[in-house]
């Protein structure tokens, strides 16, 4: 993911009211991130409760766009251990939770959404780049990960295109 400035991040959202964009509380280490290592920008809001925000490249075909979503988490937990929807890690060593977005348009203004299962705190980049164990003789663990990067590169993504309504 290229570096993002705090006025582009601001822009990117396709479900947030001008006063909610106005609002939004940047991750504190946004100036210290190492951008090689996301596929996407996930941090949840200090100041609001259950509130979190996403940044996805890649959405809108070829040219590099932005999409930012506000999520809401769930009130309540899954009953059983959920398996993250985007990085799908068997071994996640975070919760995940069930985050909601109000969809962009008229469709959101209608009171549609959109859900999905996620790390908690959005260690998918973090979870889809550790080497994945050897699952036979001659398997190419590189080869394995570059997969994982581009799975998850491609379903947040479509999640913030489900969202966008694009």
């Amino acid at each position: 993911m290229l570096p993002i400035s705090e006025k582009t991040i601001r822009a990117s959202f396709v479900n947030a009211s001008r006063k909610e964009t106005t609002d939004i509380t940047l991750p504190p280490d946004l100036a210290e991130l190492d951008w090689e290592r996301l596929d996407f920008l996930g941090w949840r809001d200090r100041k609001i409760a259950r509130r979190a925000y996403i940044v996805v490249p890649g959405v809108g075909g070829p040219d590099y766009e932005l999409v930012g979503v506000m999520l809401q988490q769930a009130k309540a937990s899954p009953q059983k251990r959920a398996q993250c929807s985007w990085c799908q890690d068997v071994t996640l060593p975070n919760d995940v939770v069930f985050f909601g977005a109000r969809l962009a348009g008229p469709a959101g203004r209608n009171g549609d959404t959109a859900g999905t299962l996620v790390c908690a705190d959005f260690e998918c980049s973090t979870n889809v780049r550790r080497k994945p164990p050897v699952a036979y003789i001659g398997f190419d663990v590189e080869a394995a990960r570059q997969e994982r990067m581009l799975g998850l590169r491609v379903r947040a993504a479509a999640f913030a295109a489900t969202v966008a309504g694009a």
